[in-house]
């Protein structure tokens, strides 16, 4: 009897497990349709909630960074960026982005930096950081100016 019992335990918790875990990813699939049909305080709600059930989907923060970039707000998009980059310290859209935003403050040695891991990592947006770098080039101060 008591075998059957735990069995039975077993079974209903690994079916509920089950659930969560589909559940969190059904949260970021709709999160993602949403933010394509340009829905993003609905997507924005779907990333969070698909965080609360999976703290570490890199993808739900990336696309609250993007959000965030979309509503202008700065300082929550760079949050949601560092927090993806320590998950996830190779993903390479959230390497760009986060170069776009050193290069905007003119945090010219955070872009070296982040420009170094990001040739090593790229995969579909390896010229977008040679376009960055350029515009380095272009605006850093040089050495020799006084």
């Amino acid at each position: 009897m008591f075998k059957k019992f735990k069995l039975i335990l077993f079974l209903y918790l690994l079916t509920n497990l089950t659930n969560i875990s589909l559940s969190d990813k059904n949260f970021f699939d709709k999160g993602l349709k949403l933010f394509k049909n340009k829905k993003y305080e609905d997507a924005q709600f779907m990333f969070e909630r698909s965080i609360v059930f999976n703290p570490k989907d890199s993808n739900s923060y990336l696309y609250l960074a993007k959000i965030y970039n979309i509503k202008e707000d700065k300082e929550k998009e760079e949050k949601n960026l560092e927090t993806t980059l320590l998950i996830e310290p190779n993903n390479e859209e959230a390497l760009l982005m986060s170069m776009k935003i050193a290069l905007e403050k003119s945090n010219y040695s955070k872009v070296k930096d982040l420009s170094k891991t990001f040739v090593k990592v790229c995969n579909k947006l390896c010229d977008e950081n040679n376009d960055i770098l350029e515009n380095l080039k272009n605006i850093e101060p040089k050495d020799n100016e006084s």
